[in-house]
């Protein structure tokens, strides 16, 4: 890639960010359910034009960050040796992930937060259930090659799901106990939900 198409792609990436924060602002502020496109482009001093070429929908800008730290996240564990476990695999890229994330300066904190005050809210259900499952489905072909045997893909989408479900239930441990760092949260939660081929109870590799 040359200099003028990076410097385009991270003002893209800037773009989305910003929408992006705009829209969690916004909704922390005044609810999902009250917020537009409309003001969230003027929040972010865009367009309505812009924003519709960066997403498709407000939820869809609310929800940017899940699908930024999921693409993150494929990236890392693709970094993993391939003949690694995969539950190991996957910690290792969760735990660099979370070092990123939650840096001193509290920034994933304050994201976090915002972010935690759609979880379950009645007008988003449908959306953050349809991008889990998609985020089920990609992280599960990223493992399937990892495993071995005939029934290889179901047990890579089984390990999905309890790879999310952990790291949803360690996220929300850590927001309740703010003293302790969200990154040793986690860390306890991935060793407690290893499968037990890996050094933890659960399904076998």
């Amino acid at each position: 890639m040359d200099e003028a198409a990076g410097l385009r792609e991270r003002k893209k990436a800037a773009t989305r960010l910003a929408l992006h924060e705009a829209a969690l602002r916004l909704a922390a502020e005044q609810g999902p359910d009250r917020i537009t496109v409309e003001a969230i482009a003027d929040a972010a001093n865009v367009s309505r034009r812009t924003f519709s070429n960066y997403f498709s929908s407000k939820e869809e800008a609310l929800f940017h960050g899940d699908t930024r730290w999921l693409r993150r996240l494929l990236d890392l564990l693709r970094a993993q040796p391939a003949d690694d476990p995969p539950w190991a695999a996957l910690s290792r890229a969760a735990l660099h992930l979370a070092a990123e994330v939650y840096s001193d300066d509290g920034t994933g904190m304050s994201w976090l937060n915002r972010r935690r005050q759609l979880h379950g809210h009645p007008g988003l259900i449908a959306h953050q259930a349809a991008a889990y499952a998609a985020s089920e489905r990609e992280l599960a072909g990223e493992l399937a090659p990892r495993l071995t045997g005939p029934d290889r893909a179901l047990r890579a989408r089984i390990m999905a799901a309890t790879f999310l479900a952990t790291l949803r239930v360690a996220t929300q441990h850590g927001i309740e106990h703010p003293d302790a760092p969200m990154v040793d949260a986690l860390r306890v939660a991935l060793a407690h939900a290893a499968p037990a081929t890996e050094g933890g109870s659960g399904a076998a590799r």
